[in-house]
């Protein structure tokens, strides 16, 4: 006899991941997408690319940015990011397009457009193409059913002895047996051997946006701490000794490149105030590339530093445990931590996911027109009782 607990699980399992089943497909096959994200950009738009000339070093941003600024009359500049080597670095404004300029001879490679397929698929992987209030509420709350899903189907696959033929089951599909059979194995092996993928992504899904999952967990991975709150610095306009706007911008863009970013990285984005903006601060954020990025606060009047707060404001080796998850998060989430190889098991985890709905269904289905098909042979029986 079964337990209330399994059978509990058992319906949790089959009915609740039917209800959701679409949603988990969709945000795992554009997940898929989205692991390759910036390999699939750069096949797409030549520009992004640019190859360094023998001993050529990049030019600071008074000279990008006005090239890119001539790109697009009467738009200012927002923010400019310099990529890793053999890329153009990316300047960004107040509008749909990016500007990428080749960072070591000016030249402006071209415009790119953001609303492309890549990010139509993002759209879809954050809030289904729905109004964003509403769409990203069902993919945040579906992740967590599956998150539950997940540890459901972890129960359901437990062997109940762990003999020689039920391990065997447990851990290899059957390719030789009925079709029923393989998809059977299909969604209870690979959903096995994918679970700590699918937990990882489940979860960092959740972090980025319940607060009430990212709190919780901050407070403990940080030994009982709060999570500090972000404050950006304003710049002090009440100084009288003001340097002209692009000579503080490369000041800091070359102290931000020489004293705060680790050896060898050229990934750096910096936001640049407009000229209304009086009292904000310039910000940069060092060493792009993943986890180790770091923020940074300047007086967009003297260059002067300024003291800002949040998980991010100090180098990553001095943070604690609750900052650095923080930080992995997003590494963690699309597959970045060990990149090429850890990019191919995210991809194959978000694809064996995306088909966990499907073969789901398929055992249901199986199951329902047994039961059917059974159901007339009874009849006779019955009326001979009567």
């Amino acid at each position: 006899m079964k337990s209330a607990f399994s059978k509990f699980n058992a319906w949790f399992h089959l009915w609740i991941g039917i209800v959701t089943g679409t949603i988990v497909f969709i945000v795992s096959i554009t997940g898929a997408i989205l692991v390759f994200e910036w390999e699939l950009r750069d096949w797409a738009y030549p520009e992004r690319r640019a190859e360094a000339p023998a001993g050529a070093k990049q030019l600071p941003p008074s000279v990008l940015i006005p090239a890119a600024e001539a790109a697009m009359p009467g738009m200012h500049v927002h923010g400019i990011q310099y990529h890793v080597p053999g890329h153009a670095a990316e300047v960004t404004f107040h509008s749909d397009s990016v500007v990428y300029v080749n960072p070591y001879t000016g030249k402006v490679n071209g415009i790119v457009h953001k609303h492309d397929f890549i990010t139509w698929v993002e759209m879809g992987h954050v809030h289904l193409w729905l109004p964003h209030e509403v769409g990203t509420k069902f993919v945040l709350y579906s992740t967590l059913i599956f998150f539950f899903l997940l540890l459901t189907g972890l129960v359901l696959w437990w062997p109940k002895k762990w003999n020689r033929h039920n391990i065997k089951n447990a851990f290899s599909i059957n390719w030789k047996a009925k079709i029923k059979r393989v998809n059977y194995d299909l969604h209870n092996v690979l959903g096995f051997y994918t679970l700590p993928v699918t937990i990882i992504m489940a979860y960092t899904g959740m972090y980025m946006g319940l607060g009430w999952v990212q709190k919780p967990s901050y407070w403990l991975a940080s030994g009982g701490k709060a999570m500090p709150e972000y404050y950006q610095p304003p710049s002090d306009t009440t100084n009288t000794h003001v340097l002209p706007k692009w000579q503080v911008v490369d000041d800091v863009w070359r102290r931000s490149v020489n004293e705060y970013s680790a050896p060898k990285s050229a990934a750096l984005l910096m936001g640049i105030p407009e000229d209304d903006e009086k009292d904000a601060s310039i910000y940069v954020y060092t060493n792009m590339e993943g986890a180790y990025y770091q923020g940074h606060y300047f007086d967009q009047y003297t260059g002067a530093k300024l003291a800002g707060t949040g998980v991010d404001v100090m180098p990553y080796d001095d943070a604690n445990l609750g900052d650095k998850l923080r930080r992995l998060n997003y590494s963690l989430h699309v597959g970045l931590i060990w990149g090429i190889p850890s990019k191919i098991i995210y991809f194959i985890g978000a694809l064996i996911a995306a088909s966990l709905p499907i073969t789901g269904f398929i055992i249901w289905w199986g199951k329902k027109k047994k039961q059917k098909r059974k159901k007339p042979a009874n009849r006779p029986q019955q009326a001979e009782a009567r």
